[in-house]
């Protein structure tokens, strides 16, 4: 074989520990700078984002309508009925709240645990943690009904004395929800920091300048100002690291608490947790795949990211299977006939679809493939499986909380879910809104930290000669 053949196969590759580099070869402090920077601050924006731009905010705009008519006639538009309390709403709000928690993995856990291959993705799975907890936020808002009243869930000194109601589940959601977003907003803006100081040193219009210098908050780079950014990012991943495990572990409590067979167990708490992590590295997948090619980082984002993201998901994905099993398990083991039916009718009833739909989306398709490092590696696979993933996580909300409602206790009462367009808008709206923000980000802000990223190339490891000689 000859010799140039054998460089290419292996450029990606560290010859000591034969895994591909976190970041490729060739990149100097220069170059990481000038390709992260020029993303932002070129005058030419491709003509792909505005094609993408303008899908976004034609769904932003559905959901605009979609919500003013919610808010005109009332929750009555959406096919909520009973038994059936609840639908797309909480379904929704569930799902995207999950989405949002592998960005504070990444950030906060994988930063304390000293994983450096976090450095070019932390940065877009921390703003698309805060589009996801936006998009998701809205629902409980207007699953009330009277949105308007919405800030009497707060424990507000009011004269009325309408105190809220704190041993109920959907008060805890609104303190957890909350903490999580401030502490996600917070630790996002200060990681951009230093960024925004290198970009109001490059920017060439007054504009850019002024916006990107207040941005920046008088950041310098000197000593002083390096060991408060530490020191502040370290404090905030300690805060936001145990809000991984109980924000959604607050939101099973949803269900947990009730008395309803499917609802009623305990397995809720880690297995929506490791559910959300699962659904939540897929996102990051769509986004990053797309992104990298898009732009040409692939030697930032490599194939050494996707291929961990992998195998993250492939350790969650057991970890959801096994909630599965146990859910399957406890119908049998508990004796009730209630769990018993619950469970025979989630599986085969007139809506079992929708159960085999994510056996098969969530078990099947991922746990099989994703052993497989060389599938872990193409960008295509790992593109759709993430897009099979977050369908199949999607219509596991969907059976916890249609299939456990639909047939409950008494015959006379049960009925069927069929969702309105209304439903339909207002999900597909979400989905435009999360991608017009999530394009704007990309836009105007560092989608990668640039001094993080810098840390990791062999010349920032290089020992001056003074110090060897010390050595």
């Amino acid at each position: 074989m000859a010799t140039s053949e054998v460089n290419v196969k292996t450029a990606g590759v560290d010859p000591k520990t034969g895994e591909y580099r976190v970041v490729g070869e060739g990149q100097t402090f220069g170059s990481v700078t000038e390709k992260i920077t020029q993303i932002v601050l070129t005058p030419h924006t491709p003509l792909g984002w505005f094609a993408l731009f303008g899908i976004g905010g034609a769904g932003a705009t559905m959901l605009l309508v979609a919500v003013t008519w919610l808010f005109l006639k009332g929750v009555g538009i959406w096919a909520i009925t009973q038994p059936v309390a609840w639908g797309f709403a909480i379904i929704n709000f569930v799902w995207w709240i999950g989405i949002g928690h592998a960005g504070t993995l990444i950030s906060a856990i994988l930063l304390l645990f000293k994983q450096s291959w976090r450095n070019s993705i932390n940065r877009f799975a921390e703003a698309m943690t805060i589009f996801a907890v936006v998009c998701a936020g809205m629902f409980p808002l207007i699953h009330v009904g009277r949105p308007w009243l919405g800030y009497w869930l707060f424990p507000l000194p009011l004269t009325m004395d309408v105190w809220p109601q704190f041993r109920s589940p959907l008060l805890w959601d609104v303190f957890a929800v909350s903490t999580y977003a401030t502490i996600s907003v917070v630790f996002w803006y200060i990681g951009m920091v230093p960024d925004f100081g290198t970009l109001r040193d490059r920017a060439e219009s007054k504009f850019a300048q002024y916006i990107y210098g207040m941005l920046s908050l008088g950041w310098r780079g000197s000593v002083r100002h390096w060991m408060r950014y530490e020191t502040a990012s370290l404090l905030l991943a300690g805060l936001a690291t145990p809000l991984v495990l109980s924000v959604h572990t607050v939101i099973s409590f949803d269900f947990a608490v009730a008395v309803l067979p499917g609802w009623h167990t305990t397995i809720f708490p880690p297995y929506f947790v490791a559910g959300a992590i699962y659904s939540g590295f897929a996102m990051v997948l769509t986004l990053a795949i797309p992104l990298r090619k898009f732009y040409g980082l692939e030697k930032l984002v490599t194939e050494r990211h996707i291929d961990n993201m992998g195998k993250v998901m492939l350790a969650t994905g057991f970890i959801v299977a096994y909630g599965y099993g146990l859910e399957a398990f406890m119908a049998w083991y508990s004796a009730s006939h209630w769990e018993a039916f619950m469970f025979w009718n989630r599986m085969f009833g007139p809506m079992g679809w929708s159960y085999w739909v994510l056996i098969t989306c969530n078990l099947a398709i991922p746990l099989t493939t994703l052993w497989v490092r060389k599938w872990r590696r193409n960008m295509t696979f790992m593109f759709l499986l993430s897009l099979v993933v977050n369908t199949g996580m999607w219509f596991e909300r969907f059976v916890i909380v249609v299939t456990s409602l639909y047939r409950d206790f008494l015959p006379s009462s049960w009925g069927t879910y069929r969702a309105t367009k209304w439903d339909y808008m207002t999900f597909v709206g979400t989905l435009g809104l999360f991608t017009a923000l999530f394009l704007l980000f990309v836009r105007f802000l560092p989608m990668i930290p640039m001094n993080e990223i810098k840390l990791m190339l062999p010349s920032a490891k290089i020992k001056p000669k003074a110090a060897e000689a010390a050595d």
